[in-house]
């Protein structure tokens, strides 16, 4: 990897760079900060095969600039199209806990924010969490790669969910508000635009409360600052979002183990997102909450 970027620096900024440093290498990509003297940049090197993943490169450009232009974004500076490099401008931001983003002032700040994403403008890419799901599936069955966790039930389950809460493409996500993808300098920033595209609000609150853990107190508090309504419908749409962001997330996993090249445990990424995912179908009346859902119609909020 450090040679694609090697080979990158040298062409786009000669006789400039000071030092090439690794940023993070994720579960997808690898990140670089170069040092240019009078500023640095970060350079993002895509994983093998990520359009596998449903990643549109030339999408995620066009998003970045969206986020970028509303400041909650990193500005994009360049794109490579022989190597797929992304160029960032870098935030000199500090990392946000997922302790500090359940709690005020912060919630606050992230309800915020979310909001200006979701009306920062569109983009022709339509992403329904459910057809992400199922078409995960299908590309790790393609390679024989069987998901570690009850497939039968979880797909059962989403279909359960999909006829109460009908995906409706009405405001721009990020669809991946992982702990790492938060920075905060001056106000909170959101990076990694990679699944951005056109989806459900609710998908976004139920993926930031799922993966950053937050109480059930959070919840409440942030659907009080972006939907302004904590109804027991409205708690309830947030619920079985939060078992799509999870089934989501497991069957990503899965199509990891079909996919990738990197040193991580995919296996117990997806069995744990997986089986997490059921667990939050069996911890409360799945019934009671599927009634309740429906009766929220109101996605555009």
């Amino acid at each position: 990897m450090t040679e694609v970027v090697d080979d990158l620096a040298a062409r786009l900024w000669p006789g400039r760079v000071r030092s090439i440093e690794v940023l993070a290498h994720g579960i997808t990509n690898s990140n670089y900060v170069v040092d240019l003297g009078d500023e640095r940049v970060v350079v993002r090197v895509p994983g093998h095969d990520t359009h596998l993943l449903g990643i549109d490169r030339t999408n995620e450009v066009v998003v970045g600039g969206l986020a970028a232009a509303i400041g909650v974004g990193p500005e994009v500076l360049a794109t490579d199209e022989p190597t797929g490099c992304i160029v960032f401008r870098f935030i000199d931001g500090r990392p946000v806990s997922t302790t500090e983003l359940s709690e005020e002032p912060m919630l606050r700040q992230f309800a915020e924010t979310l909001r200006l994403v979701h009306h920062a403008g569109t983009t022709p890419t339509i992403w329904n969490p459910y057809n992400v799901i199922r078409d995960h599936r299908d590309v790790a069955a393609a390679r024989d790669v069987e998901a570690p966790f009850d497939t039968v039930f979880a797909l059962e389950l989403l279909a359960r969910i999909e006829i109460v809460r009908p995906f409706r493409p009405v405001v721009l996500g990020h669809n991946d508000l992982l702990n790492a993808n938060f920075l905060f300098d001056d106000r909170l920033r959101i990076v990694d635009w990679e699944y951005a595209g056109m989806s459900d609000p609710f998908f976004d609150l139920a993926n930031v409360s799922v993966n950053n853990g937050f109480p059930v107190d959070s919840e409440i508090t942030l659907l009080r600052h972006y939907v302004g309504d904590v109804s027991e419908p409205v708690v309830s749409t947030l619920h079985l979002m939060k078992i799509v962001s999870e089934l989501r997330e497991a069957m990503w996993g899965v199509v990891q183990m079909a996919i990738s090249s990197l040193t991580v445990d995919f296996t117990t990424y997806a069995r744990d997102r997986g089986e997490h995912a059921i667990a939050l179908a069996h911890e409360s009346d799945l019934d009671e909450h599927l009634r309740l859902a429906r009766l929220y119609s109101k996605v555009d909020v």
